[in-house]
C-alpha cells in the first residue's frame, strides 16, 4: 500500500495508558495542517479515547463557530455473538468497509488500537505501512515489550505484544513481500534527568535491536495534554485566545515541537498521491493490497 495509496499509521501497544490515542490524535491534525487528507479508524470498543477525541473537537467547534481541521472518522465495534468465527467475519467486514471508503482518496489512515489483544487489533497491524508503538519512560513499562534481564539489562523473553508485531510482520511479507517501519515512541518523559531515564533509553534500545525497530524520542510529561481533551484540540491548532479560551504556555509550544520533532523521526512516506493532491493534481492510481491482507489475516485466524 506504500507508494502508491494511504499510508496506514497503526498506534500500538498492549499497556494502557501509554499515550496511544492522544499520540494518534496529534499525529492526524499535524497532518491535516500540513495539507494531506487523513483519515483514523478506532478499534477500541472499550475505552473509545479516540472517538471522545473527535467528538468532542466537533462539538467545540461548532458552538464555537471555529473552522479547525477535521478526520474521517471510523469507530468498529467488537463483534459479541456465540461464534467466534461469524464474530470475525463481521468485524473484518467493517473494517474492509471501513478502509474502502477512504483508501483511494485519503493519503494517511491513522488506526488506534486498545490495549489488549484482539481480531480487530492483529487486522490492524496487518495492514501497517508504520507501527508507532509509545512506552511509557519507566522500567516497569518495558515489560510490555520483554522481560529484560536483571543482571545484564538484556532482553531475555520478548512480550506477547513483541510476538504479535512478528507475526504480523511476517504474515506481511507473505501477502505482498513488504514489512513494516516499527518505531518505539519514548512517552511522559521526565523534565529532569535522571539514572533511571539513562537505564530505560538504554534498555529499549537493546530491545530494539533484539526486534528489528528503531526508538525516537517522545513526548514529555504534560499538563496540556490532559486539559485539551475535553474541547478536542492539539497543540496545532491556533495559538489565539478564540481557539484556547486563554493564552497559550510555555508547555503548550514545547510540546507542538515535540510532536513535530517526531513527525519528522518517523520518516513517513509522502506517497505519490499526496505530493499530487498538494500540487493539484488529480490522477489517483488504484490499490488493491488491502484486500489481500485482509484475507491473509482472516484465513489466519479462523
Amino acid at each position: 500500500m506504500a507508494g502508491h495509496g494511504v499510508h496506514v499509521i497503526v498506534i500500538g501497544n498492549e499497556k494502557g495508558g501509554s499515550g496511544k490515542s492522544t499520540t494518534a490524535f496529534h499525529l492526524a491534525i499535524q497532518l491535516l495542517y500540513e495539507g494531506y487528507k487523513v483519515a483514523t479508524i478506532d478499534v477500541d470498543s472499550r475505552q473509545q479515547t479516540l472517538t471522545h477525541y473527535v467528538r468532542n473537537r466537533r462539538e467545540w467547534a461548532h458552538n464555537r463557530g471555529l473552522k479547525v481541521p477535521h478526520t474521517t472518522h471510523f469507530h468498529l465495534p467488537v463483534s459479541r455473538g456465540d461464534s467466534l468465527k461469524a464474530n470475525h467475519r463481521i468485524e473484518f467486514d467493517l473494517f474492509r468497509q471501513a478502509v474502502g471508503e477512504v483508501e483511494h482518496d485519503a493519503d494517511f489512515l491513522i488506526i488506534d488500537t486498545p490495549g489488549f489483544d484482539t481480531n480487530l487489533t492483529r487486522l490492524a497491524h496487518s495492514l501497517a505501512d508504520t507501527l508507532v508503538t509509545p512506552v511509557n519512560d519507566s522500567l516497569i513499562d518495558l515489560n510490555v515489550m520483554a522481560q529484560m534481564d536483571p543482571v545484564t539489562g538484556e532482553p531475555r523473553e520478548m512480550s506477547h505484544y513483541a510476538r504479535l508485531v512478528q507475526r504480523a510482520r511476517s504474515e506481511r511479507l507473505a501477502v505482498d513481500g513488504r514489512t513494516f517501519d516499527w518505531v518505539l515512541v519514548r512517552n511522559r518523559i521526565s523534565m529532569l534527568s535522571s539514572r533511571n531515564m539513562r537505564q530505560v533509553q538504554t534498555m529499549l534500545e537493546r530491545i530494539a535491536l533484539r526486534l528489528g525497530c528503531r526508538v525516537a524520542d517522545g513526548i514529555a510529561e504534560r499538563v496540556i495534554f490532559r486539559s485539551l481533551f475535553a474541547s478536542g484540540l492539539t497543540v496545532f491548532d491556533p495559538l489565539d485566545e478564540d481557539m484556547l479560551g486563554g493564552l497559550p504556555s510555555a508547555s503548550h509550544l514545547s510540546a507542538r515541537h515535540e510532536y513535530r520533532n517526531l513527525v519528522e523521526a518517523l520518516h513517513l512516506l509522502r506517497s505519490a498521491r499526496s505530493q499530487a493532491r498538494l500540487a493539484l493534481a488529480t490522477t489517483l492510481s488504484p490499490q488493491a493490497a488491502a484486500e489481500q491482507r485482509f484475507v491473509h489475516m482472516l484465513n489466519s485466524e479462523i
